[in-house]
């Protein structure tokens, strides 16, 4: 699949399901990998979160590096440096957020949030899917539950199936966005999380689904036929 076929993949997201902002598409160089000449580094230290949001919404594109993720749980998660000692071990969710009865709850929690090995990331590049310069590893679609359910409806198309959402509410555009999709090569949902709906624009009737690369056109093909004209 080139550039400009996943562009007009994009493009056909954008309008079958008439999303008022950009489907993201994000690409996780591995330690020790190139750059694509001509990206360039973003701005300021942000949170991913804050970043897929910004993306969406601006049309911008641009790579981080670990250093420019403010959030480190959600970096380490995806393999931008270790995930901070606090946050693996419940910690932070149990002293400091007060989200778990105890330690060990938010622990357990914790352990099975999908990630990535430590440090075995070494840049993240983010940009509007219909205006990619680079090929995706997964799409990020920020929508309503009823573009979420057509999206579900056009991956079942050809083949049939169930989508199998898994998510705790607890960092929910990295580890469920990005690494989930990009371990498993599955579609799939999640809910947002307290950091993401706090720093971001992310409006209250939105959710998120993740899509590895590898299906993408499955799903616009699906679109095409389940949309309404």
């Amino acid at each position: 699949m080139d550039v400009k076929e996943i562009n007009k993949y994009g493009q056909e997201l954008i309008d079958c399901l008439k999303l008022k902002t950009s489907p993201i598409a994000i690409k996780l160089i591995p330690k020790g990998g190139e750059i694509p000449e001509g990206i360039q580094k973003v701005d300021e230290t942000m949170r991913h979160c804050q970043l897929v949001d910004r993306v969406r919404r601006t049309g911008e594109e641009f790579y981080t590096l670990g250093e420019d993720q403010m959030c480190k749980g959600g970096a380490g998660a995806m393999g931008l440096g270790e995930m901070p000692p606090k946050v693996a071990s419940g910690e932070f969710y149990y002293n400091k957020l007060k989200q778990f009865s105890t330690q060990g709850a938010a622990r357990r929690t914790l352990e099975r949030v999908p990630k990535l090995p430590p440090n075995t990331t070494e840049a993240i590049l983010y940009s509007p899917l219909e205006k990619a310069s680079f090929t995706p590893d997964v799409v990020v679609v920020i929508c309503t539950p009823k573009q979420v359910m057509l999206l579900t409806q056009a991956m079942m198309y050809k083949t049939g199936g169930r989508v199998e959402a898994s998510f705790a509410g607890k960092q929910s555009l990295c580890s469920d966005g990005v690494v989930q999709a990009y371990k498993e090569g599955k579609v799939g949902v999640t809910v947002g999380c307290s950091g993401s709906r706090t720093y971001t624009k992310i409006a209250d009737e939105e959710m998120i689904m993740g899509i590895p690369i590898e299906l993408l056109a499955d799903v616009a093909a699906g679109l095409k036929e389940i949309c309404p004209k």
